[in-house]
């Protein structure tokens, strides 16, 4: 097992690194197009047969991968497991966060919740396969909530979905 220890030191992750793509496993291809192409938006780029489908936000090979490889015909992993807490589509603007919303509430497609979390503004949701959705927008660093000794203060708030969805434009 490796050292996890506090007292530790290693070099830190280069500052440009960021996540590339997710690859989701789910019983039923077509079911997550559904959502992730059809409510979320995303744009298939390209297929495996009906076992993966690759889907992006303007063209990109891909953000979010499906596929049935180990999975198809399968049921939600039961509480109380590990795996997957959720996955996050970072919006570049309030108004497409609002956007967003609009969409979801268009297919009629439940939230779990909403928050203000004083660094970003964010959507919970489900998939057709039980994985979690986080839909957000960063607030300007300028705007993050800082303590009295300058360190973040991040809270969790109710989010106003009216004054959200009025952005929707």
């Amino acid at each position: 097992m490796p050292d996890t220890s506090p007292e530790r030191t290693a070099a830190a992750i280069h500052p440009g690194t960021r996540i590339g793509h997710v690859h989701l496993k789910v019983a039923d291809i077509e079911r997550a197009l559904g959502f992730w192409r059809d409510v979320i938006g995303l744009e298939e780029q390209q297929r495996y047969g009906d076992q993966a489908v690759f889907l992006s936000a303007g063209g990109y090979h891909h953000h979010i991968a499906l596929n049935t490889w180990e999975s198809k015909g399968g049921a939600w992993p039961p509480p109380g497991t590990t795996g997957l807490f959720h996955v996050a589509l970072l919006y570049p603007s309030r108004a497409a966060l609002a956007a967003a919303l609009k969409r979801l509430l268009d297919a009629g497609w439940p939230l779990e919740g909403a928050s203000d979390h004083g660094v970003s503004e964010a959507l919970y949701l489900r998939d057709p396969d039980g994985n979690g959705v986080e839909l957000y927008r960063d607030r300007p660093e300028a705007e993050w909530p800082r303590d009295a000794a300058g360190r973040l203060a991040m809270h969790t708030k109710r989010l106003d979905l009216g004054a959200l969805l009025a952005e929707a434009g």
